[in-house]
């Protein structure tokens, strides 16, 4: 089996791949933060494997992408600890010998090049990343390849939490999106302004980008919140949520 180990800003999921049918089997996460981190490892990550009855000697590669350099050494001792291994950390060096090429190698997230790797190897023409997590990003590649450029705005989660924690009426609600635009109350006000307005933010983007490139893109979207909005219903060619985790697992056996 292959462990990827996926570091975000909110948290930190462990999947494996399963080579010999071909699939993602399991998949769980932790939170980000570090003294709460350390803690989870050693508790949940040995029990989780005792419940789902694997053996961390099963694990023959791991691969691990990281948004949080601060944790790094963190997650590396634990493998090595649990499963006696040190895990393939994605770096700026490791896109050399990738079929997706970044201008800016050192300034492009390891998250990002996991997905558009996944995205430009399995559609191999040009595509467009929607991956919605902490931050909301379009990364573009274009037909060779190459990485065009990036777009980054707060995520959803993050701008509910903004609107909670700058003002002082406001409460942080659930990401649902209403059957109205038109808010009747406060928590429906925010839900449909925040959702709704995000889906135009997307469509508008999506529309921009096509605009200014003159490509016609495959548009695949990814992350944990991806499908919140079922009004974007349409303007995904593919919703697939283990997007980075496969690129992951690429990224890391181009490097082997």
């Amino acid at each position: 089996m292959f462990l990827a180990i996926d570091a975000g800003n909110s948290n930190v999921v462990f999947a494996l791949f399963d080579s010999k049918s071909g699939k993602w089997t399991n998949q769980f996460r932790l939170e980000t933060k570090a003294p709460k981190l350390i803690s989870q490892l050693s508790k949940k990550v040995p029990l989780y494997f005792l419940e789902h009855d694997i053996h961390s000697s099963q694990i023959e590669k791991i691969g691990f992408s990281s948004v949080v350099p601060e944790i790094n050494g963190i997650i590396e001792q634990f493998c090595e600890s649990f499963f006696g291994q040190t895990p393939y950390l994605i770096q700026p060096e490791s896109f050399s010998v990738l079929p997706v090429k970044a201008l800016r190698p050192n300034e492009i997230g390891s998250d990002l090049m996991c997905n558009v790797m996944a995205a430009y190897s399995r559609f191999s023409g040009p595509v467009i990343v929607v991956d919605f997590g902490t931050a909301l990003t379009f990364t573009v590649v274009g037909s060779t390849g190459e990485i065009m450029g990036v777009n980054i705005v707060p995520g959803l989660q993050t701008a509910i939490k903004a609107l909670f924690m700058n003002t002082s009426k406001l409460p942080e609600v659930e990401l649902k999106l209403p059957e109205s635009v038109l808010g009747k109350n406060t928590i429906h006000a925010i839900q449909a302004g925040v959702l709704y307005g995000y889906t135009g933010l997307v469509k508008g983007m999506l529309d921009a980008i096509r605009k200014e490139t003159g490509l016609s893109f495959t548009v695949v979207a990814t992350g944990g919140l991806s499908s919140i909005l079922t009004s974007l219903e349409g303007a995904f060619d593919e919703v697939d949520r283990n997007l980075t985790l496969e690129g992951l697992r690429l990224i890391t056996e181009a490097n082997s």
